[in-house]
């Protein structure tokens, strides 16, 4: 790890599992932060028994979300366990959290419990609901708030079932709000010289996505409902049927509609002239254009409507994603090398700092991978940390 990453110096205590919590833990560690993972001894994260698939014994769903890390395993309900947990937290810059609201309370964990000694901590936690609020008590899952948080009811074919995101859109971008959120209280804190709490509800992330089809109910009272893949205020922007598979025609502005207009040889009609006439006259514009479009491949309107200058795209599966030259020339391909394993391929940082880049360095811990090591830091002897292992405390 280079002294110049962003975060280098900073260390991270993550009490987290599954996803939106790991997730927030790994964008830190990209970024330079030392995350030390605390695992339930011989279990660990949930993640790791999701599958298939598995590789060399390892989930495939708890390798995409745990590179950076170390893993310590740790049953902090045990008095040596805790007191363990207790010089964990002394030596961290943050903690993160996504227990169920008032689960940590109970042993003395929150954060209204440890800041008063620790007044420098950041300690984020991440829930269903928040910590506040009448349904905080409430578990959160990524399904769940998918329908919870208004998603669903937007996703799907207008005469269809609402459907969830093939990602786990809640859980992920719940991770992402907790790691813009701790950043920002760290950069708070070399101003004050004082932590604080970052308190982060899956529900408020999923509203948050919600930006212009929340600005359609506000505005108009109504709530929107499925549309497929159409745009309910851009016309045309949408997939379409060419002769021989989908592609994707994004026209953003009637300047890309009159280029689109030209090389596809579609009549400018005055009747579609602005985005307002396509928008109101959909019904009548949509059957002219699966029309003209059907009429060749899509290879044909991708090769001719980029030449214009009007975005358009392939719909694609994930092998022609990742064979696509321009991800290896963004580095958004890492390669690590995993102790079980071997040769292991995970995603790239997407974050690209001119100075301070952030890194794939190491690949996602084993269970217990640094136990030992991180409590000899922690001063205990060989023969101390092999007694809380035959304890069944590690």
């Amino acid at each position: 790890m280079s002294a110049t990453s962003p975060l280098s110096g900073v260390t991270v205590l993550d009490l987290t599992r599954v996803l939106s919590g790991p997730y927030c833990t790994m964008l830190l560690a990209d970024m330079g932060a030392r995350v030390i993972k605390v695992e339930q001894p011989h279990k660990g994260d949930d993640t790791r028994a999701w599958g298939p698939p598995f590789v060399g014994g390892e989930s495939a769903y708890f390798l995409s979300i745990n590179r950076n890390k170390e893993s310590v395993t740790l049953d902090f309900k045990t008095p040596q366990g805790r007191a363990i947990l207790d010089d964990l937290f002394a030596c961290s810059d943050v903690v993160v959290e996504n227990f169920r609201p008032g689960t940590l309370r109970k042993h003395g964990l929150d954060y209204a419990a440890l800041a008063p000694s620790r007044p420098r901590l950041v300690y984020c936690s991440i829930s269903g609901f928040g910590q506040t609020g009448p349904r905080r008590a409430e578990a959160g899952y990524d399904a769940v708030m998918q329908g919870e948080g208004g998603l669903m009811s937007i996703t799907g074919a207008a005469d269809g079932p609402p459907y969830r995101l093939g990602v786990a859109i809640a859980d992920i971008v719940s991770g992402m709000f907790a790691a813009q959120g701790i950043t920002l209280a760290l950069l708070a804190r070399e101003r004050t010289g004082r932590g604080q709490h970052v308190d982060i509800a899956m529900l408020d992330s999923v509203a948050a996505l919600l930006t212009y089809q929340a600005a359609i109910y506000f505005t108009t009272g109504a709530a929107p409902g499925r549309m497929g893949n159409r745009h309910p205020t851009i016309v045309p922007y949408e997939t379409f049927a060419a002769s021989d598979g989908s592609f994707v025609l994004a026209v953003g502005n009637d300047d890309q509609w009159r280029r689109f207009c030209a090389a596809a040889g579609f009549e400018a009609d005055e009747r579609f002239a602005t985005n307002r006439d396509r928008v109101t006259r959909y019904g009548e514009l949509k059957p002219l254009l699966d029309a003209c479009l059907a009429a060749h491949p899509r290879s044909y309107w991708i090769d001719t409507l980029s030449a214009a200058g009007v975005p358009c795209g392939s719909v694609r599966d994930l092998h022609e994603v990742f064979t696509d030259p321009q991800l290896s020339a963004r580095e958004m391909i890492a390669g690590v090398e995993h102790p079980a394993i071997g040769s292991l391929r995970l995603l790239g940082v997407p974050v690209k700092l001119s100075e301070t880049p952030g890194s794939v360095r190491t690949a996602p811990p084993t269970l217990g991978q640094h136990t030992d090591a991180v409590l000899r830091e922690l001063g205990k002897s060989a023969d101390e940390i092999q007694q809380l292992r035959t304890a069944r405390v590690i």
